[in-house]
């Protein structure tokens, strides 16, 4: 994972252009990619047309159409349940800083770091000599506050797969619990994981302003580039808060 700039878009709001490159793993494997973004098999090709200028199959003969009966009148159907009321939204908690970051589904249990800007507006990153590490960008909003927390992680270092290697691997409904300072935990639900290429990151729909509490977890994703040295695009997963305590 490389460099992440800021730039800024409607009423102030600060985004990440989020530009994370890969570390030369030393394995032929590639981390698990989003379901969405995975490949799908092509359709059946339809079948051949005939050449033209040939004579059409003749036509075989209708059948003899039944005698009209009277249909029967349908039973009644019992009304459908009414659906159970969504849960309420969980409120969001004050600013506290995070300590560490924890995904059963994929195995993380990680300690959480500040990352902040260099002087060119960069966002930094959490070394590489630590796999087991995550990064929260601290000059926003804190995980379980209003608004939208930025986490983020490497998925490959030098030595081999890093904390969110697994990543694209997680599914609408997995949970993920941040650890805070105030000794609150919150818990987030994943609403979707999806991977943008990294020269179309959508920065608007990643980090535009939420009324609710919101998070977003980033690590590179796609066939890494060995040329290169990078990594096509960002993996990105959505999640709100269900509860904080």
């Amino acid at each position: 994972m490389g460099r992440a700039k800021l730039t800024a878009i409607a009423a102030g709001a600060v985004v990440l252009g989020v530009l994370m490159v890969g570390n030369d793993l030393k394995s032929d494997s590639e981390p698990p990619q989003p379901a969405a973004a995975r490949v799908t098999a092509p359709a059946a090709p339809a079948p051949a047309p005939a050449p033209v200028g040939a004579a059409a199959p003749p036509a075989a003969p209708a059948p003899a159409a039944p005698a009209a009966q009277a249909a029967p009148a349908p039973a009644a159907q019992p009304a459908p349940p009414a659906p159970a009321p969504a849960p309420p939204a969980a409120q969001p908690l004050k600013a506290s800083p995070p300590l560490r970051i924890r995904i059963p589904a994929i195995d993380v249990d990680a300690p959480v770091i500040g990352l902040g800007l260099d002087d060119k507006g960069v966002l930094t990153v959490p070394p590489a000599t630590n796999r087991n590490l995550a990064g929260w960008y601290e000059g926003g909003v804190t995980p379980g506050a209003r608004g939208n927390a930025v986490m983020v992680g490497h998925v490959d270092t030098k030595s081999g797969p890093a904390v969110f290697w697994a990543l694209g691997g997680l599914k609408k409904g997995d949970k993920i619990t941040v650890e805070r300072m105030d000794a609150k935990t919150a818990t987030f639900e994943v609403d979707s994981v999806e991977s943008f290429a990294k020269n179309a990151f959508p920065d608007a729909r990643v980090y535009g302003q939420t009324p609710d509490a919101q998070l977003r977890v980033i690590t590179c994703g796609g066939v890494y580039d060995k040329k290169q040295r990078d990594y096509p695009d960002n993996v990105v997963v959505f999640a709100h808060l269900v509860s904080g305590r």
